[in-house]
C-alpha cells in the first residue's frame, strides 16, 4: 500500500498536475499578499484586526498563516470580516 506522500510524489511528476499546483500556489500567494498589504496600509496589528473582527489575536495569526501556507481555506465570511476590519471590502470575480 502506498502512503499519501508517495501518491503525491507520483502525481507531481506529471507535468499537467505540477503546472496546476504551481498556478494555485501563485494565486494563493497573491491573495495572501493582498490581505497583508491591506492590514499594513491600515496600520493595524493582528491584535487590532482581531478586536475589530470580534475574535482573539491567535485566530488572526492562524488565518494569516493558513493564507500563507494554503493548508486551510478560510471561509468567504472570514475573509470579508478581515477585509472590513482593515477598511476594505472583499471583491470576487470569475475570469
Amino acid at each position: 500500500m502506498r502512503t499519501h506522500e508517495q501518491i503525491v510524489e507520483k502525481l507531481m511528476r506529471r507535468p499537467g498536475v505540477r503546472k496546476e499546483v504551481e498556478r494555485i500556489e501563485r494565486e494563493e500567494a497573491a491573495l495572501f499578499d493582498l490581505f497583508l498589504k491591506a492590514r499594513h496600509e491600515a496600520g493595524l496589528s493582528q491584535a487590532q484586526v482581531a478586536k475589530r473582527m470580534g475574535t482573539q489575536p491567535p485566530a488572526i495569526a492562524r488565518l494569516e498563516r493558513s493564507l500563507a501556507t494554503g493548508k486551510h481555506s478560510p471561509s468567504l465570511t472570514t475573509l470579508r470580516k478581515y477585509a472590513k476590519a482593515c477598511g476594505r471590502r472583499l471583491v470576487l470575480g470569475v475570469a
